[in-house]
């Protein structure tokens, strides 16, 4: 059954708009399956029910405002993708092994692979003396062909040398530290913060400029306290959502 069989009600208590709405949510969750077509416009919407179009534009921006629908400047409105839930802040994985959890399919471009000499950032995290070389590995990880997460590591040269020898297309950061160079990562700190997109970021990551992001810091320590990784990632807001189990002390 289609959207325009259903009729509305005149006759009840409850508001054509949320009649509508209603309509509406099961109509993009069981037949419009398409997130790149739009859903009818206002205009078809508003003769198919005999309403007018202020009630129908009221029914659909609740769902803006919910995140189920969005507007596209003179192209419509479109349902939106469901967001990625991230365990990223509650355990030390790696990107493919969560996304294939997910039932996604991961795939991963690097954009650079190569040694630097660290700056005063990255030796205070790493606990370097600046100059010193490290391990530079820039990612852009994908869920089902689409740009999550664009991050950049930084690594000891002095641990992970043979980092430069590996195919990160292929496998992940994690699996080499812990199986080919037996380096065991006790613990992270994580540190996360809503941005804004710059023209840089939004490129990599195929969103607008000034778009809602999500950036987050990362330091990995090995067993005796010696940190391993210093990363900075920033995450599509619109494609992810993270949750933090907090425990009552």
């Amino acid at each position: 059954m289609g959207l325009f069989d259903h009729q509305l009600d005149k006759n009840i208590p409850v508001p054509l708009y949320y009649q509508l709405k209603t309509l509406l949510e099961e109509y993009i969750e069981k037949e419009h399956t398409s997130y790149e077509e739009p859903i009818p416009t206002e205009m078809e919407i508003s003769e198919a029910f005999g309403i007018s179009r202020p009630t129908v534009r009221q029914a659909i921006n609740s769902l803006v405002v919910e995140g189920r629908l969005y507007r596209k400047k003179s192209k419509g409105t479109f349902v939106t993708r469901p967001k990625i839930h991230q365990n990223f802040l509650e355990s030390i994985q790696s990107f493919n092994e969560e996304m294939e959890e997910k039932g996604l399919t991961p795939k991963t471009e690097v954009l650079g692979l190569e040694v630097v000499a660290c700056d005063e950032e990255v030796g205070r995290a790493l606990q370097l003396e600046v100059g010193t070389e490290v391990v530079r590995l820039e990612r852009l990880r994908y869920a089902n062909d689409e740009p999550i997460v664009h991050v950049v590591s930084h690594l000891p040269h002095s641990l992970c040398s043979e980092m430069l020898e590996k195919d990160f297309t292929r496998v992940s950061m994690y699996h080499v530290m812990e199986t080919e160079l037996g380096l065991t990562i006790d613990y992270a700190t994580r540190r996360l913060e809503a941005i804004l997109a710059d023209s840089t970021t939004a490129k990599t990551l195929s969103i607008s400029k000034g778009s809602a992001i999500q950036y987050i810091q990362t330091i990995a320590y090995l067993t005796d306290e010696t940190p391993v990784e210093y990363s900075k990632a920033h995450y599509r807001g619109d494609r992810s959502h993270f949750t933090f189990r907090l425990k009552r002390k």
